[in-house]
């Protein structure tokens, strides 16, 4: 996949007046006083960390300021930073797709809108070029052009797409998709579904029944949630549902570009201690990498 330091500083370079260079400007002061930290404490909760994660990473930094000894604002910069990367450390139950054994599976969920189809788009192109064989499932049976447009993508990629007519069975497209990468010898098997409103009982059902199909078959897998980096606050409540519902142990952050804050990531490690697995920062299909936490705070502080 691409170079994920070189993704994310194209994301975070794409504007100056975003969170990211707001943030790593406030340190260029003679000394940080309290008013530093309160404009630390608003620009952070102005980026979607959340009130709680603020909190507690204000408090971590303050706390090695004291016991440290750190006087001049650099430090404390790079305290903020290593705070900010052990936050973002979170170890993923998932097994990778380059240590798997066979057949490997990955359930995409997500609301509509939040990019998710384009997302998987992303990931078929970069594990085709990685020399993997790739079988796209199409269960968004709900939506008819959510079928058009995954054939589209799959033309374009030049990978297989299994698809029922709309209206059908999504449980029965996902069979018959692991069913066709069994028999292809395909290396990975990425399934789409219906975006839903993660308050929706009924679809959050119809959900578990695609993610016990899957489990019949018991391959290596990953829970796969996308989310629009734009949508703040709120995804935090998309990902603590769909994690009630399906288990998800990866998040795919789309729309991470100039305008995106991007500061739910933070929450999302730090409450529900879901790892970030890549993040999405464009409309190409190159515009895509694994999330690594190191790098993205370098890319933070390097604006």
């Amino acid at each position: 996949m691409p170079d994920s330091l070189v993704v994310t500083q194209q994301a975070v370079k794409r504007s100056r007046d975003t969170w990211f260079g707001k943030i790593a400007r406030l340190f260029n002061q003679v000394k940080v006083d309290s008013e530093v930290w309160d404009e630390l404490e608003e620009l952070l909760i102005a980026a979607d960390v959340g009130v709680a994660t603020t909190q507690k990473l204000i408090e971590r930094v303050k706390q090695r300021v004291k016991t440290e000894k750190l006087n001049e604002p650099v430090q404390v910069r790079n305290a903020l930073a290593q705070e900010m990367v052990g936050l973002l450390t979170v170890e993923s139950g998932a097994v990778p797709v380059s240590n798997s054994i066979g057949l490997y599976a990955i359930l995409v969920v997500g609301v509509n809108g939040s990019g998710k189809t384009t997302s998987i788009a992303k990931l078929a192109y970069n594990l085709k070029n990685e020399g993997n064989k790739v079988i796209l499932a199409a269960a968004d049976t709900f939506r008819a052009a959510a079928v058009d447009q995954l054939k589209r993508w799959g033309e374009r990629i030049g990978v297989e797409v299994v698809a029922h007519q709309p209206g059908g069975d999504p449980g029965a497209v996902v069979y018959d998709a692991i069913q066709a990468a069994q028999n292809r010898q395909a290396q990975v098997v990425i399934i789409d579904t219906a975006g839903r409103l993660h308050t929706k009982f009924n679809l959050m059902e119809e959900l578990k029944k695609i993610k016990r199909v899957v489990d019949k078959y018991e391959l290596p897998q990953e829970v796969l949630l996308v989310i629009d980096a734009t949508t703040g606050q709120n995804g935090l409540a998309q990902a603590r549902h769909f994690t009630e519902a399906v288990g998800v142990n990866g998040i795919f952050l789309a729309k991470l570009d100039g305008t995106a804050r991007g500061g739910i990531v933070l929450s999302i490690c730090d409450e529900l201690k879901i790892p970030i697995a890549y993040i999405g920062t464009g409309e190409q299909l190159g515009d895509m990498a694994p999330f690594d936490a190191n790098t993205f705070v370098t890319a933070v502080f390097r604006n």
